[in-house]
């Protein structure tokens, strides 16, 4: 089954979700309207909350999940994604904030309490370092990821681009077209 439970913790679905039967989504998730989770993918809030705002898409294979609080961390770090974001394939988004209409290429690794401020484009295969804050408005790329230029206005229009490009993309999944 692919929405589950865990303990009290039940997963909250938005209107027009995709979520593919091969995906698995568990305990204290959110997801907004027109939000798609793609194959194999694994959203797991079993230790704190993970939120996804409206129009975001997570792609292929990736994980999304969070910290607990515990012997080693005084907080736990829970997973906040704005609206309107793409999550690229094989992508690990661990207890981290991302902002609106960013871009997490594809094998990116995002580790807990960084941020990603609205309009980042993460390039494929980079490394977002615990604690890092990457500012609005720029192209990151390495391990650990750093800031190589600012975003081109085309760039920053194709970031709105590609969240509404898998809204239709769903909703023809959702419409078994």
């Amino acid at each position: 089954m692919a929405i589950r439970s865990f303990k009290d913790k039940h997963p909250h679905i938005g209107i027009n979700v995709y979520i593919d039967p091969t995906a698995v989504v568990i305990g204290d998730v959110s997801l907004g309207d027109d939000v798609s989770i793609w194959p194999t993918s694994v959203i797991r809030g079993d230790v704190e909350a993970i939120q996804i705002g409206a129009g975001t898409n997570v792609q292929d294979g990736s994980v999304l999940h969070v910290s607990h609080a515990g012997d080693y961390s005084e907080t736990g770090h829970k997973l906040t994604i704005g609206k309107g974001v793409t999550i690229g394939h094989r992508a690990v988004v661990h207890g981290c904030s991302i902002g609106n209409y960013c871009l997490v290429g594809i094998g990116a690794i995002i580790m807990d309490a960084a941020v990603l401020e609205d309009y980042v484009m993460l390039a494929a295969g980079a490394l977002v370092p615990p604690g890092k804050t990457l500012q609005s408005g720029y192209l990151y790329v390495g391990a650990p990821a750093k800031p190589i230029r600012a975003l081109t206005e085309s760039e920053k229009a194709f970031l709105e681009y590609s969240y509404q490009h898998y809204i239709r993309l769903k909703d023809n999944y959702l419409a078994g077209e």
